[in-house]
């Protein structure tokens, strides 16, 4: 079996490898895509040598720079488009409680036998002779048509090796929407705590790469049900269950929070691709469990589960080591993902359209679909309903955005003309006098404008420094 390697840049690897007497092989992720015909530019070289001296090499011959990882014996030659990973051929193993691997010299036999899953531990060739030919140790591509993900060798021993194998075959199943093999996924589940030894930013990789995925909640439920997924997060993990109570002659019970989100994190990644979206999809229930309280004659009730929600995220984005310039946007949508359905009734006044418009900030057309994304009811009269209601809260959110001139608002008087004024340095007094002018605007007491604003100010100046010397406010958002 051999595959088409017509890449300009893996055709000039090839030919410096056969000057340089070098024997190399494109292998993995980029064998598997070629054999299911799609193009890959991560690509993985494995070197029968020294591959960090072929690498510089490479980033001679291509005028760029390899960025080594001495402890992995790896290195990294970005091309143009490319990123070209070259690994000598190598056995690695981990020690029990250990975060890093021993890495000692192998054959490629070895190499293919220590990879993830047959369906990546092929090698095709990048010699001239047998360019593009396949080594196939381990029936890989017999998987690939079984759409199967199976270990090279016992799934036990594969995991070991390296426990992140066990996300990955969670974002592997997402991501090619193939089948785990039964004796890997009953490993992953008596496993499952070895992941544990992984670090954090590694796991995360891998959990970010899942929710990226065309349809998430695949990967997600499959860490769900091997018990992975109360190691990596805890907090969603926790969704799962339905309670039953019963009160008199009725029965009540709740939805499974856990496969409520993964529906609704599915229906976002049907309209977008924005990762944060979906992670704030994701987060937009997480406070429910805390929050369940059941009312007599009522049923359950979740209050202040959006707000109680959107504090627990630094915690989440410190823990899970994500970016933190994220962490203000996935706290306004998990805050405010109920605020629309509570605008839905005609007398709803404009100061409440204005309040949503300033605190979604520009994240009001995403929270709008993620409200929608959380219609997942099977009447198809609510659902349509619930949808029309949306529509309606948005076209009037729209309105007073360009009425009112509300994008990126704040007072139109700002601190430093408020201090010029007032004689005041900056201090609680300012902020205050700041804070009650955008309070007058959201309220449509005055306009959002800057005389208005000012005339605003000195008319109630004296009361203002008076109040601000003792007040706490809240800050919308």
């Amino acid at each position: 079996m051999k595959i088409d390697i017509d890449d300009p840049i893996l055709l000039r690897i090839a030919a410096l490898a056969e000057e340089q007497g070098t024997e190399i092989h494109v292998v993995g992720g980029y064998v598997r895509d070629a054999l299911m015909g799609r193009r890959r530019t991560d690509i993985d070289i494995t070197v029968v040598g020294d591959s960090l001296a072929f690498a510089d090499r490479v980033a001679a011959l291509f005028r760029s720079k390899a960025v080594i990882y001495e402890r992995f014996r790896t290195a990294l030659v970005p091309v143009q488009d490319h990123h070209l990973e070259f690994v000598g051929t190598r056995q690695e193993r981990y020690e029990p409680g250990s975060r890093n691997p021993i890495v000692t010299e192998g054959t490629l036999e070895d190499d293919l036998r220590r990879r993830d899953f047959t369906v990546n531990a092929m090698a095709a060739s990048l010699q001239p002779g047998t360019l593009g030919q396949v080594t196939d140790l381990f029936e890989g591509q017999a998987d690939l048509q079984r759409r199967l993900l199976r270990t090279p060798l016992d799934p036990i021993v594969t995991m070991s090796d390296d426990p992140l194998r066990m996300m990955r075959a969670a974002r592997f199943a997402a991501q090619l929407e193939f089948e785990i093999h039964h004796q890997t996924l009953q490993a992953m589940v008596e496993m499952a705590d070895r992941i544990s030894i992984i670090s954090q930013e590694r796991i995360t990789d891998e959990f970010l790469k899942i929710l990226a995925t065309r349809q998430p909640s695949i990967g997600l439920a499959i860490l769900y049900e091997t018990g992975l997924l109360a190691h990596v997060f805890p907090e969603v993990d926790r969704l799962a269950g339905v309670d039953l109570v019963q009160d008199g002659s009725r029965e009540y019970k709740h939805k499974d929070v856990f496969r409520h989100t993964l529906k609704v994190v599915d229906n976002v990644a049907e309209q977008s691709d924005n990762l944060w979206l979906r992670f704030a999809t994701l987060m937009h229930d997480v406070a429910k469990p805390r929050t369940k309280r059941f009312v007599e004659g009522h049923g359950w009730t979740f209050h202040g589960h959006e707000e109680i929600g959107a504090r627990w995220q630094e915690k989440i984005f410190r823990r899970m080591k994500l970016p933190l310039d994220q962490l203000s946007y996935v706290q306004t949508l998990v805050r405010l993902h109920q605020r629309p359905m509570q605008l839905v009734d005609d007398g709803v006044t404009d100061s409440a359209i204005r309040r949503l418009a300033v605190q979604a900030g520009d994240a009001i057309n995403d929270l709008f679909t993620l409200c929608r994304a959380d219609v997942t009811t099977r009447n198809p009269k609510r659902a349509e309903r619930y949808l029309r209601n949306y529509d309606v809260v948005q076209s009037k959110v729209i309105d007073v955005l360009e009425r009112d001139q509300l994008r990126a608002f704040q007072s139109p008087v700002r601190g430093e003309e408020i201090m010029e004024i007032t004689g005041l340095g900056p201090s609680r007094e300012v902020g205050y006098m700041k804070w009650m002018i955008e309070e007058a605007i959201l309220d449509g007491v005055i306009p959002n404008d800057h005389d208005a604003a000012r005339t605003y100010l000195l008319q109630h100046l004296d009361v203002w420094k008076v109040d601000g010397k003792t007040a706490h406010f809240a800050r919308r958002g």
